[in-house]
């Protein structure tokens, strides 16, 4: 079986906006920086949309090896890293060693937010290893939940829309990679794709919070939807799933009209 990858999305910054491109490289982290960045609290632990939905808001370009953030009511700020300060940081259970960007975007983020917040990055020698229980000794992802790339097929998301009546955009799940042309939810049956040189395996079912009730064009959260619809024919124990995480198996380049070969 073979569909079309249709969609690539990468998040350079953890829960802030994030990109659509045409192409992108991957390298043993997955997408290329891709949640290389983060914001965490002055004590390390990460932030996320869950908590501050106002981060939808915040567009990152990257520039060189620095960013550009762009806020409503901002101005544009341009960093880099200026400091070696190390700080441990917390990724749900994980714990890792991240490094600070800048005082000037860790103010500009606080204004923002209205919190005490720290811009980190995840530098070369620090390995984030990928949970072992589905993972390979070796795997690894930068600040993601925990996998390096989640795939949604459009099918799904239109299936979706079709129940709630609503036309929910795919950006409110934060993909990596939207594939066309397969059934709804046929994504739930795949072990291993094949998308131009690279290979994936499909290791785990995406369980859902409240992110996608954010409209990442206003920050603010709208109700139940699509929470409320998945409960009612998506819902596994205490949880809700929508997507699948996938593990790469090496590194290559990915862009849009490219096939996706269902291997298993």
């Amino acid at each position: 079986m073979s569909f079309s990858l249709t969609g690539l999305y990468r998040y350079p910054v953890k829960s802030l906006h994030g990109e659509s491109l045409k192409a992108m490289d991957v390298d043993v982290r997955g997408p290329l920086r891709d949640r290389h960045w983060m914001l965490v609290t002055p004590e390390g632990r990460f932030l996320t949309q869950r908590e501050l939905p106002r981060m939808a808001l915040v567009q990152p370009k990257i520039v060189d090896d620095g960013l550009l953030l762009h806020a409503p009511g901002m101005f544009d700020l341009e960093v880099a890293a200026e400091s070696d300060e190390e700080l441990q940081v917390q990724v749900w259970r994980d714990t890792c060693a991240a490094r600070v960007m800048s005082p000037a975007a860790d103010q500009w983020l606080s204004d923002f937010l209205g919190v005490s917040a720290r811009l980190v990055y995840l530098p070369p020698e620090s390995m984030r290893q990928v949970d072992p229980a589905y993972a390979q000794p070796g795997d690894q992802t930068g600040f993601s939940d925990g996998f390096p790339f989640l795939l949604i097929s459009q099918a799904s998301l239109d299936d979706l829309n079709r129940r709630m009546g609503l036309n929910l955009p795919m950006e409110r799940f934060r993909p990596n990679l939207v594939v066309d042309g397969c059934e709804p939810y046929a994504e739930d049956g795949w072990k291993r794709i094949r998308i131009g040189e690279l290979s994936f395996r499909v290791v785990k079912p995406c369980s859902r919070c409240v992110i996608p009730t954010v409209n990442p064009e206003t920050g603010e959260r709208e109700g139940n939807e699509p929470l409320k619809t998945l409960m009612t024919y998506r819902k596994e124990g205490n949880n809700v799933y929508f997507g699948q995480n996938l593990i790469h198996d090496g590194p290559g380049h990915l862009q849009t009209g490219m096939t996706v070969e269902v291997l298993e």
